[in-house]
């Protein structure tokens, strides 16, 4: 009986892979003329799957497991998260699934349009009929406190927006006297950063970071897309892309090392779990807690460029040649408030997601309406960072995700980077010498780490329960402030707070 099971959703899983690199190709690949047919491709695929997980034989099926002593507690696990996800998505027709995916295919196009000619107005057909379409799937989930609830779950199962909500409320309160600290000393200077670096040897110094980390090249690749992403269609071909900005260094180096982050997790997934619950991440949160633990803890950190700073200067004499290692390692911690999500620096970062946190939530509730979200952005920009938003590519069309339909995904960032704060303390404690093997450029101990208390698990505990298992305590906020307060007094030279 377990092994029909593990058949069906091996099944499933097969279907969503081809969803996956249809999507995949629509981001890299894809000529623009065929965005109508892959649209319609996509709406096909994803209602085959659906239809095909919420039969009448697979409850039946899923009815008699849970039952069946004779299961291990992992094999229980994996049973009761399928139950769970069978529960909510006999919740949504096939008709809804087909529409839902054919909208998101339609808004992406669009959202390259609208980003190309820089003008709102372009995506807001879609905008309009992608909130219509996520306010009626929270309706017919159904929430206990709040249709956000509904869509949040999606990527932090079980968890609430009242929480994120007070989440918010305590960095507000925790946040701005380490900015006010560090906007009272002198600014480090960045310019350097600015200048022109040769897209080609960004691109091969991108592939040996990757390398170094330990994504595997033989199970994966990387590719240039409109907005950096990583993507798996099984533990053996998990794919990331990155974009170049010859005029920013930032741009693209730290994109490959977040989305190595990202891969890495995916990679380390047990093949044997292909399918199963277990072969899934646990939640965009702990997702994006490896993204960042890789991109900020580890890749804005001194040992790390003194293991490869030398290197760098090698490939870009001319610009960095006369730059000191701790003149790069402060021009890449530089903060200051900006426009761009992807390029902010690690704590003015969580604004961004505040911003985008706040107007999702109204937009969901029905206090905000599309045609009125640019307003609001470009109004909370202001309140929140004090930038002004000059245009729509640097301001509501520069993020990817609500065209694909991602309406609950953007707190994650921030709980990803409040886990990894807490998980880098943790492998600090139990890895012998790890800054000394950083600093030789011996990455191999962090991720048997990963691999051991985060990745093989794939989704058999909750976010929550996983945290507690690794760190021996909840998330704690506390530890994110703490390692930034630490970091940043160095940096910029300001007394203890």
């Amino acid at each position: 009986m377990y092994k029909k099971y593990k058949d069906l959703l091996s099944k499933r899983a097969d279907i969503k892979g081809a969803i996956a690199l249809l999507s995949w190709d629509q981001e890299v690949f894809m000529p623009r003329e065929g965005a109508s047919f892959r649209a319609k491709q996509l709406a096909t695929l994803s209602g085959i799957a659906h239809e095909m997980f919420t039969s009448q034989q697979t409850g039946e099926l899923l009815e008699q497991l849970i039952h069946d002593r004779l299961l291990s507690s992992d094999e229980l696990k994996n049973v009761k998260e399928t139950m769970n996800e069978f529960s909510k998505s006999r919740k949504l027709s096939k008709e809804f699934v087909e529409k839902r995916s054919e909208t998101i295919s339609d808004a992406f196009q669009n959202w390259l349009k609208a980003r190309s000619f820089n003008d709102f107005k372009t995506f807001l057909p879609s905008l309009e009929k992608l909130v219509d379409i996520k306010r009626k799937e929270a309706e017919l989930i159904g929430f206990d406190e709040h249709p956000y609830d509904a869509l949040l779950d999606e990527y932090e199962p079980d968890e609430k927006t009242s929480n994120i909500s007070k989440v918010f409320e305590d960095l507000r309160q925790k946040l701005p006297p380490l900015l006010k600290a560090i906007k009272d000393m002198p600014q480090v200077e960045d310019r350097f950063l600015k200048k022109k670096y040769d897209k080609d040897k960004q691109w091969e110094f991108g592939l040996y970071l990757l390398k170094q980390m330990g994504y595997d090249f033989d199970a994966g690749r990387q590719d240039i897309s409109e907005h950096p992403f990583t993507i798996t269609f099984n533990p053996l071909d998990v794919r990331v892309t990155t974009r170049i900005n010859e005029n920013d260094f930032n741009n693209m180096t730290f994109s490959c090392i977040h989305e190595g982050g990202h891969a890495l997790y995916e990679q380390g997934i047990p093949s044997s779990n292909y399918g199963l619950p277990s072969g899934e991440s646990i939640s965009l949160g702990v997702h994006e807690s490896q993204s960042r633990l890789w991109e900020n803890n580890i890749g804005r950190s001194l040992p790390y460029w003194k293991a490869n700073y030398g290197k760098l200067q090698n490939i870009f004499p001319t610009n960095l040649g006369h730059v000191t290692l701790q003149e790069f390692y402060r021009a890449i911690n530089k903060v200051q408030s900006s426009l761009i999500r992807t390029e902010a620096d690690e704590l003015t970062y969580h604004f961004h997601i505040m911003i985008r946190f706040e107007i999702e939530k109204m937009l969901i509730e029905g206090t905000l309406e599309a045609k009125d979200a640019r307003d609001m952005w470009n109004d909370l920009y202001d309140k929140y960072l004090g930038v002004k938003v000059p245009d729509d590519k640097n301001g509501i069309l520069q993020d990817i995700h609500w065209s694909h339909g991602s309406f609950g995904y953007f707190p994650t960032y921030s709980l990803g980077s409040f886990y990894a704060a807490q998980f880098h303390e943790k492998a600090k404690e139990e890895i012998s010498d790890l800054q000394l093997e950083i600093t030789s450029g011996n990455l191999t101990p962090l991720l048997t780490w990963l691999r051991e208390k985060i990745h093989r698990h794939g989704k058999l505990y909750k976010a929550s329960e996983l945290c507690q298992m690794v760190t021996g305590e909840p998330l704690n906020l506390d530890y994110f402030m703490r390692y930034a307060e630490k970091k940043y007094m160095k940096i910029y030279g300001f007394k203890k707070m």
